[in-house]
């Protein structure tokens, strides 16, 4: 398993061959970190991402020796306006990669009728409050985005933890691009998603990248001005953060 591995700014990179090397590097990493998590406070408070580039990460990951009756399993973003039995929904994902297959302390979804997103967003930040996270995995979106922060209203210092976002058509697209949704017209334009502060408070973060159609947006965030033009460029300042790439992510570095 090769890996080629750098630092920008605080941000620890590694870069593999393969998106299985990769996700079961991220997954080694963060079994340790959720391991160290529970020896110090009993409990592990852990934010998912709900994609196709975490498949790698999130079936490696129920490999590893980790007591899941200790962890809260949170999700950091959701459509408004789907159903509750929707498969491309962020809930439905998570359940069928990860949270149907692990003995779960407790599960937190992310998900509601849409004339009640904003009260969603108030009741998740009050959860958010009682439980703090202690990790976060991220991927970076093809517009360099995390979680559902796209470039126009990603917010560095946002007053709120969770909020109501519109949604960019490159973001949209994605998700078309990933096999979510057939077409451009299915894809909803708003969400609800935990803030770029929130993401940035959370102790421990772990990003995996994989897939050419990431190599700009990786390439942005590392290399680039730190900005909201490119929110995953805020992960170079981030305390204890790492990438994880494949061949193809890395393509530009």
């Amino acid at each position: 398993m090769e890996c080629k591995t750098m630092t920008v700014e605080k941000l620890s990179v590694h870069a593999f061959d393969t998106r299985a090397e990769m996700g079961r590097a991220a997954a080694l990493d963060a079994a340790a970190r959720i391991q160290k998590i529970i020896e110090k406070k009993g409990e592990a408070n852990v934010v998912f991402a709900a994609a196709p580039s975490q498949n790698e990460l999130l079936e490696q990951l129920l490999q590893q020796n980790i007591d899941w009756t200790k962890v809260r399993g949170f999700h950091q973003d959701e459509y408004i306006g789907i159903d509750a039995q929707e498969p491309a929904g962020f809930g439905c994902f998570l359940r069928r990669a990860i949270f149907q297959r692990a003995p779960f302390r407790e599960l937190h979804f992310l998900l509601c009728d849409a004339h009640q997103a904003e009260d969603k967003c108030r009741e998740y930040t009050q959860l958010l409050e009682t439980y703090p996270i202690d990790l976060i995995f991220l991927g970076i979106g093809e517009n360099g985005h995390l979680a559902f922060n796209d470039p126009a209203v990603a917010d560095f210092n946002d007053p709120k933890k969770v909020k109501v976002v519109e949604l960019d058509e490159v973001c949209r697209q994605q998700q078309v691009n990933d096999g979510c949704f057939a077409c451009l017209d299915q894809v909803p334009k708003q969400a609800m998603s935990m803030t770029m502060s929130l993401i940035m408070s959370v102790p421990e973060a772990i990003c995996v990248v994989p897939t050419a159609r990431k190599a700009r947006a990786v390439h942005s965030a590392l290399f680039g001005p730190v900005t909201t033009a490119c929110p995953a460029s805020i992960l170079r300042r981030h305390p204890s953060a790492a990438l994880y790439l494949d061949r193809d992510s890395a393509a530009q570095l």
